[in-house]
């Protein structure tokens, strides 16, 4: 094999091998998945090891709730450590924004279960649904949220 063959060879290689690195960034960088039903979550935490996050919410109408989603569950802190720690659910209760009447009597039951008076409130369940949890929106963004949630982890809350 000629110095040219071997070049164009490597340079393939390190072409796939850059595309596949790409690939497993965006993979591990992904958003979290947030989900809409609390018993799908729980077995999925019960399986992983993992507690799951309620996020009550009025996404399209609660300023407090929209400031908690932009200083803290979209940036990439929260998003690296959620994956690592917690199966994460929206319940939802939006003022323009469709929803089933499934999900809204779903969501209303949550409600009335955990005693939720106000907006946002994030209760954490361990997988077998047990509230080990409770935070509201916190000034200091991801740092001071990711701070409070690992003391509920340790069990420390």
């Amino acid at each position: 094999m000629n110095y040219e063959m071997k070049m164009k060879s490597i340079t393939k290689i390190s072409l796939a091998g850059a595309a596949a690195c790409l690939m497993l960034a965006q993979t591990c960088l992904a958003a979290p998945e947030w989900l809409t039903d609390v018993p799908t979550a729980q077995l999925k935490a019960k399986a992983a090891n993992k507690l799951v996050l309620l996020d009550f919410t009025g996404s399209d109408w609660c300023g407090w709730c929209i400031k908690l989603h932009n200083e803290v569950f979209s940036k990439p802190e929260f998003e690296v450590y959620a994956q690592k720690n917690f199966v994460l659910v929206e319940v939802d209760f939006p003022r323009n924004k469709k929803q089933s009447d499934a999900v809204k009597k779903a969501n209303q039951a949550l409600a009335e279960k955990y005693a939720i008076e106000g907006y946002p409130t994030i209760i954490i369940l361990n997988g077998e649904g047990k509230k080990v949890g409770q935070l509201g929106y916190m000034a200091g963004g991801p740092k001071a949220f990711l701070a409070a949630l690992e003391k509920i982890r340790a069990g420390k809350s």
